[in-house]
Protein backbone atom coordinates (compact mmCIF):
# COMPACT_ATOMS: atom_id res chain seq x y z
CA UNK A 1 0.00 0.00 0.00
CA UNK A 2 2.61 2.51 0.70
CA UNK A 3 4.33 1.44 -2.09
CA UNK A 4 1.37 2.52 -4.09
CA UNK A 5 0.76 5.70 -2.25
CA UNK A 6 4.41 6.77 -3.09
CA UNK A 7 3.82 6.03 -6.96
CA UNK A 8 0.11 8.12 -6.81
CA UNK A 9 2.99 10.95 -5.21
CA UNK A 10 5.30 10.41 -7.95
CA UNK A 11 3.51 10.73 -10.61
CA UNK A 12 1.53 13.89 -9.47
CA UNK A 13 4.95 15.63 -8.90
CA UNK A 14 5.60 14.52 -12.39
CA UNK A 15 2.50 15.67 -13.92
CA UNK A 16 3.40 19.03 -12.17
CA UNK A 17 0.09 19.79 -11.55
CA UNK A 18 -1.28 19.51 -7.90
CA UNK A 19 -4.60 17.60 -7.20
CA UNK A 20 -5.63 20.61 -6.08
CA UNK A 21 -6.32 22.23 -9.17
CA UNK A 22 -7.86 19.38 -10.76
CA UNK A 23 -10.70 19.77 -7.87
CA UNK A 24 -10.74 23.53 -8.21
CA UNK A 25 -11.01 23.56 -11.94
CA UNK A 26 -13.62 20.86 -12.32
CA UNK A 27 -15.45 23.03 -9.03
CA UNK A 28 -15.37 26.61 -11.86
CA UNK A 29 -16.85 24.52 -14.40
CA UNK A 30 -19.94 22.83 -12.48
CA UNK A 31 -20.52 26.46 -10.94
CA UNK A 32 -20.43 27.86 -15.03
CA UNK A 33 -22.78 25.35 -16.02
CA UNK A 34 -25.17 25.99 -13.18
CA UNK A 35 -25.28 29.84 -13.76
CA UNK A 36 -25.97 29.03 -17.48
CA UNK A 37 -28.55 27.03 -16.74
CA UNK A 38 -30.21 29.83 -14.37
CA UNK A 39 -29.93 32.31 -16.83
CA UNK A 40 -31.31 30.53 -19.42
CA UNK A 41 -34.47 29.44 -17.40
CA UNK A 42 -35.13 32.85 -16.30
CA UNK A 43 -34.78 34.39 -19.79
CA UNK A 44 -37.02 32.01 -21.25
CA UNK A 45 -39.81 32.53 -17.84
CA UNK A 46 -39.71 35.93 -19.21
CA UNK A 47 -41.54 36.89 -15.69
CA UNK A 48 -40.31 39.78 -13.03
CA UNK A 49 -41.61 41.11 -10.02
CA UNK A 50 -42.47 44.93 -10.65
CA UNK A 51 -43.78 45.88 -7.33
CA UNK A 52 -41.65 47.57 -5.16
CA UNK A 53 -38.50 47.71 -7.22
CA UNK A 54 -37.19 49.70 -9.81
CA UNK A 55 -36.41 48.83 -13.35
CA UNK A 56 -33.06 48.43 -12.75
CA UNK A 57 -33.69 45.68 -10.25
CA UNK A 58 -35.38 43.06 -12.96
CA UNK A 59 -34.27 39.72 -12.48
CA UNK A 60 -35.59 39.54 -16.27
CA UNK A 61 -33.16 41.62 -18.96
CA UNK A 62 -35.25 44.84 -20.24
CA UNK A 63 -34.96 44.52 -24.34
CA UNK A 64 -34.86 48.48 -24.57
CA UNK A 65 -32.93 49.66 -27.75
CA UNK A 66 -32.06 53.40 -28.50
CA UNK A 67 -31.45 55.12 -32.26
CA UNK A 68 -30.88 58.47 -32.24
CA UNK A 69 -31.81 60.49 -35.02
CA UNK A 70 -28.88 61.16 -37.46
CA UNK A 71 -28.11 64.87 -37.25
CA UNK A 72 -28.35 65.81 -41.19
CA UNK A 73 -31.84 64.51 -40.42
CA UNK A 74 -32.92 66.28 -37.64
CA UNK A 75 -31.02 69.49 -38.91
CA UNK A 76 -34.30 68.92 -41.54
CA UNK A 77 -36.85 69.88 -38.95
CA UNK A 78 -37.51 73.28 -37.75
CA UNK A 79 -37.88 73.25 -34.14
CA UNK A 80 -40.81 75.06 -33.12
CA UNK A 81 -39.74 75.01 -29.42
CA UNK A 82 -43.12 72.81 -28.79
CA UNK A 83 -42.28 69.09 -28.15
CA UNK A 84 -45.14 67.20 -30.63
CA UNK A 85 -45.59 63.38 -29.91
CA UNK A 86 -48.17 61.42 -32.29
CA UNK A 87 -49.58 58.42 -30.93
CA UNK A 88 -50.44 55.66 -33.40
CA UNK A 89 -51.86 52.43 -32.16
CA UNK A 90 -54.99 50.37 -30.91
CA UNK A 91 -57.19 49.50 -27.69
CA UNK A 92 -53.53 50.62 -25.33
CA UNK A 93 -53.94 53.67 -26.03
CA UNK A 94 -57.96 54.55 -26.48
CA UNK A 95 -59.53 52.17 -23.72
CA UNK A 96 -59.31 55.40 -21.13
CA UNK A 97 -60.06 58.39 -22.51
CA UNK A 98 -59.10 60.37 -19.11
CA UNK A 99 -56.01 60.72 -17.15
CA UNK A 100 -55.28 57.14 -17.09
CA UNK A 101 -54.36 56.53 -20.31
CA UNK A 102 -51.32 55.73 -21.49
CA UNK A 103 -51.48 59.12 -24.00
CA UNK A 104 -52.49 61.54 -21.16
CA UNK A 105 -49.52 59.97 -18.61
CA UNK A 106 -47.05 60.92 -20.90
CA UNK A 107 -47.98 64.34 -21.65
CA UNK A 108 -48.67 65.41 -17.49
CA UNK A 109 -44.84 63.19 -17.42
CA UNK A 110 -42.99 65.35 -20.59
CA UNK A 111 -44.78 68.69 -20.62
CA UNK A 112 -45.21 67.42 -23.99
CA UNK A 113 -47.93 68.00 -26.21
CA UNK A 114 -49.12 64.73 -27.29
CA UNK A 115 -51.65 63.60 -30.39
CA UNK A 116 -53.52 60.12 -29.48
CA UNK A 117 -54.20 59.03 -33.04
CA UNK A 118 -55.38 55.28 -31.70
CA UNK A 119 -58.51 53.22 -33.23
CA UNK A 120 -59.75 50.65 -31.24
CA UNK A 121 -59.39 46.82 -32.22
CA UNK A 122 -57.16 47.97 -35.40
CA UNK A 123 -54.16 45.78 -36.15
CA UNK A 124 -50.47 46.19 -37.46
CA UNK A 125 -50.94 44.20 -40.09
CA UNK A 126 -53.79 43.81 -42.97
CA UNK A 127 -56.03 41.40 -42.67
CA UNK A 128 -56.57 41.48 -46.90
CA UNK A 129 -53.96 42.05 -49.25
CA UNK A 130 -56.51 44.24 -51.39
CA UNK A 131 -59.44 46.39 -49.13
CA UNK A 132 -62.18 44.68 -48.89
CA UNK A 133 -64.77 46.57 -48.08
CA UNK A 134 -66.75 44.18 -46.26
CA UNK A 135 -63.41 44.44 -43.51
CA UNK A 136 -63.29 48.12 -43.16
CA UNK A 137 -60.63 48.24 -40.21
CA UNK A 138 -57.94 47.37 -42.84
CA UNK A 139 -58.40 50.91 -43.20
CA UNK A 140 -57.12 52.03 -39.68
CA UNK A 141 -53.96 49.47 -39.59
CA UNK A 142 -50.54 50.77 -38.93
CA UNK A 143 -49.81 49.88 -42.87
CA UNK A 144 -52.65 52.20 -43.91
CA UNK A 145 -52.82 54.66 -41.44
CA UNK A 146 -48.62 55.40 -42.34
CA UNK A 147 -49.89 54.57 -46.00
CA UNK A 148 -52.24 57.99 -45.39
CA UNK A 149 -50.41 60.09 -43.72
CA UNK A 150 -47.17 59.64 -45.82
CA UNK A 151 -49.58 60.58 -49.46
CA UNK A 152 -51.86 63.09 -47.18
CA UNK A 153 -54.73 60.66 -49.17
CA UNK A 154 -57.25 60.23 -45.80
CA UNK A 155 -60.34 59.38 -48.02
CA UNK A 156 -60.77 55.64 -47.49
CA UNK A 157 -60.14 56.55 -43.56
CA UNK A 158 -62.77 58.56 -43.66
CA UNK A 159 -65.48 56.39 -46.07
CA UNK A 160 -64.89 53.10 -43.53
CA UNK A 161 -64.88 55.41 -40.27
CA UNK A 162 -68.61 55.98 -41.10
CA UNK A 163 -68.71 52.15 -40.84
CA UNK A 164 -68.14 52.35 -37.37
CA UNK A 165 -70.48 53.59 -33.91
CA UNK A 166 -67.45 54.52 -32.74
CA UNK A 167 -66.77 58.38 -33.27
CA UNK A 168 -63.40 58.07 -32.14
CA UNK A 169 -63.11 56.77 -35.73
CA UNK A 170 -64.03 60.11 -37.25
CA UNK A 171 -62.63 61.96 -34.82
CA UNK A 172 -59.07 60.45 -35.63
CA UNK A 173 -59.47 60.41 -38.85
CA UNK A 174 -59.13 64.34 -38.62
CA UNK A 175 -56.85 64.96 -36.18
CA UNK A 176 -54.39 63.27 -38.80
CA UNK A 177 -55.75 64.90 -41.35
CA UNK A 178 -55.77 68.42 -40.27
CA UNK A 179 -52.06 67.78 -38.10
CA UNK A 180 -49.03 69.51 -39.50
CA UNK A 181 -46.44 66.74 -39.93
CA UNK A 182 -43.64 68.99 -39.80
CA UNK A 183 -44.43 70.17 -35.99
CA UNK A 184 -44.42 66.09 -35.07
CA UNK A 185 -40.94 65.52 -33.54
CA UNK A 186 -41.38 61.71 -32.10
CA UNK A 187 -44.20 59.17 -33.78
CA UNK A 188 -44.77 56.31 -31.12
CA UNK A 189 -46.00 53.51 -32.70
CA UNK A 190 -47.49 51.65 -30.03
CA UNK A 191 -50.29 48.60 -30.56
CA UNK A 192 -51.46 45.46 -28.35
CA UNK A 193 -51.45 41.94 -28.52
CA UNK A 194 -54.47 42.59 -31.48
CA UNK A 195 -51.77 41.22 -34.20
CA UNK A 196 -51.25 37.38 -32.31
CA UNK A 197 -55.12 36.99 -30.98
CA UNK A 198 -56.58 37.93 -34.41
CA UNK A 199 -53.93 35.04 -35.84
CA UNK A 200 -51.98 37.93 -38.11
CA UNK A 201 -49.25 35.54 -40.06
CA UNK A 202 -45.96 36.72 -38.43
CA UNK A 203 -43.85 37.04 -41.61
CA UNK A 204 -43.00 36.30 -45.13
CA UNK A 205 -39.58 34.77 -45.83
CA UNK A 206 -39.82 35.94 -49.53
CA UNK A 207 -41.10 39.66 -48.57
CA UNK A 208 -39.98 41.66 -45.32
CA UNK A 209 -42.43 44.27 -46.63
CA UNK A 210 -45.99 42.00 -47.15
CA UNK A 211 -48.68 44.29 -45.59
CA UNK A 212 -50.79 41.04 -44.35
CA UNK A 213 -47.64 40.08 -42.17
CA UNK A 214 -46.75 41.59 -38.65
CA UNK A 215 -43.18 42.11 -39.61
CA UNK A 216 -44.07 43.31 -43.03
CA UNK A 217 -46.37 45.68 -41.91
CA UNK A 218 -43.99 47.13 -39.86
CA UNK A 219 -41.48 47.37 -41.78
CA UNK A 220 -43.43 48.53 -44.92
CA UNK A 221 -45.23 51.04 -42.93
CA UNK A 222 -41.82 52.54 -41.09
CA UNK A 223 -40.60 53.10 -44.04
CA UNK A 224 -43.58 54.87 -45.62
CA UNK A 225 -42.98 57.24 -42.98
CA UNK A 226 -39.26 58.03 -42.86
CA UNK A 227 -39.47 58.56 -46.39
CA UNK A 228 -41.90 61.38 -46.26
CA UNK A 229 -40.78 62.85 -43.13
CA UNK A 230 -37.00 62.21 -42.59
CA UNK A 231 -37.07 64.18 -39.57
CA UNK A 232 -39.09 62.53 -37.07
CA UNK A 233 -38.06 60.27 -34.56
CA UNK A 234 -40.01 57.25 -34.34
CA UNK A 235 -40.34 54.95 -31.25
CA UNK A 236 -42.01 51.46 -31.28
CA UNK A 237 -43.14 50.12 -28.22
CA UNK A 238 -44.22 46.62 -27.91
CA UNK A 239 -47.26 45.25 -26.44
CA UNK A 240 -47.44 43.72 -22.96
CA UNK A 241 -47.72 40.27 -22.04
CA UNK A 242 -51.56 39.08 -23.01
CA UNK A 243 -54.22 35.98 -22.44
CA UNK A 244 -56.25 34.76 -25.71
CA UNK A 245 -58.77 31.74 -26.21
CA UNK A 246 -57.70 28.63 -27.73
CA UNK A 247 -59.86 26.84 -30.57
CA UNK A 248 -61.58 25.09 -27.16
CA UNK A 249 -62.64 28.49 -26.05
CA UNK A 250 -59.87 27.85 -23.23
CA UNK A 251 -57.95 30.78 -21.41
CA UNK A 252 -54.56 30.74 -22.53
CA UNK A 253 -51.02 32.39 -21.79
CA UNK A 254 -49.84 34.14 -25.29
CA UNK A 255 -46.46 33.60 -23.76
CA UNK A 256 -46.24 30.13 -23.80
CA UNK A 257 -49.88 29.79 -26.93
CA UNK A 258 -48.91 29.20 -30.57
CA UNK A 259 -51.98 29.55 -32.83
CA UNK A 260 -50.07 28.83 -35.77
CA UNK A 261 -48.35 31.95 -36.37
CA UNK A 262 -45.88 31.81 -33.34
CA UNK A 263 -46.22 32.96 -29.60
CA UNK A 264 -45.89 36.48 -28.20
CA UNK A 265 -42.26 36.15 -28.14
CA UNK A 266 -42.01 35.50 -31.73
CA UNK A 267 -43.99 38.65 -32.65
CA UNK A 268 -42.22 40.86 -30.17
CA UNK A 269 -38.67 39.28 -31.86
CA UNK A 270 -40.54 40.77 -35.39
CA UNK A 271 -40.75 44.31 -34.03
CA UNK A 272 -36.94 44.29 -32.40
CA UNK A 273 -35.43 43.07 -35.49
CA UNK A 274 -37.80 45.49 -38.01
CA UNK A 275 -36.89 48.10 -35.31
CA UNK A 276 -33.39 47.65 -35.88
CA UNK A 277 -33.66 47.14 -39.57
CA UNK A 278 -34.85 50.52 -39.93
CA UNK A 279 -32.89 52.37 -37.04
CA UNK A 280 -35.72 53.29 -35.06
CA UNK A 281 -36.02 53.13 -31.21
CA UNK A 282 -37.36 50.06 -30.01
CA UNK A 283 -39.20 49.99 -25.90
CA UNK A 284 -40.18 46.88 -24.07
CA UNK A 285 -42.92 46.54 -22.55
CA UNK A 286 -42.92 42.59 -22.65
CA UNK A 287 -40.24 41.68 -20.65
CA UNK A 288 -40.19 43.42 -16.66
CA UNK A 289 -44.14 44.34 -17.15
CA UNK A 290 -46.75 41.52 -16.68
CA UNK A 291 -46.41 38.58 -16.63
CA UNK A 292 -48.73 35.16 -15.62
CA UNK A 293 -47.64 36.08 -11.71
CA UNK A 294 -49.21 39.42 -11.62
CA UNK A 295 -51.48 39.79 -14.61
CA UNK A 296 -54.45 39.87 -11.88
CA UNK A 297 -53.12 43.33 -10.89
CA UNK A 298 -52.13 44.79 -14.02
CA UNK A 299 -54.88 44.08 -16.47
CA UNK A 300 -58.25 44.92 -16.60
CA UNK A 301 -59.32 41.21 -18.78
CA UNK A 302 -57.28 39.38 -21.20
CA UNK A 303 -55.74 41.99 -22.89
CA UNK A 304 -56.42 45.32 -21.72
CA UNK A 305 -54.46 47.11 -18.95
CA UNK A 306 -55.11 48.89 -16.05
CA UNK A 307 -54.38 52.57 -15.11
CA UNK A 308 -51.38 51.49 -12.90
CA UNK A 309 -49.89 49.34 -16.08
CA UNK A 310 -50.32 52.54 -17.92
CA UNK A 311 -48.34 54.52 -15.26
CA UNK A 312 -45.38 51.87 -15.30
CA UNK A 313 -45.47 52.15 -19.15
CA UNK A 314 -45.63 55.69 -19.67
CA UNK A 315 -42.53 56.52 -17.10
CA UNK A 316 -40.76 53.84 -18.87
CA UNK A 317 -41.38 55.90 -21.87
CA UNK A 318 -40.38 58.67 -20.52
CA UNK A 319 -37.33 57.56 -18.76
CA UNK A 320 -35.89 56.36 -22.42
CA UNK A 321 -37.01 58.53 -24.59
CA UNK A 322 -37.08 62.14 -22.06
CA UNK A 323 -34.83 60.95 -19.77
CA UNK A 324 -33.33 64.76 -19.00
CA UNK A 325 -36.74 66.35 -18.49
Amino acid sequence: MEKNKGSKKTSAKKNGIPAWVHIALIAVIVVVIAFSAYKLLRWNMGTAKTEGVVEGDFEVEVLDQVFLLPEDKKAMHEDDGVETILFLGNDILTYYKNEDGFVEKVAKKTGATCINAGFTQSTVALKNASFDESYPLDAFSFYSVSESVSSGDFSRMHSSAKLFGDSTFDDHTAVLEELDMNSVDTLVVFYDAQDYISRRIGMNPDDDSDPITYSGALNSGIQMIQKAFPFIRIVCMSFPMCYAYDADGKLVSGDRYDFGNGRLTTYLQFMIDMSGATGVTFIDNYYGTIDEDNSSGWLLDNIHVNAACNEHMAQHFTDVIYRDR
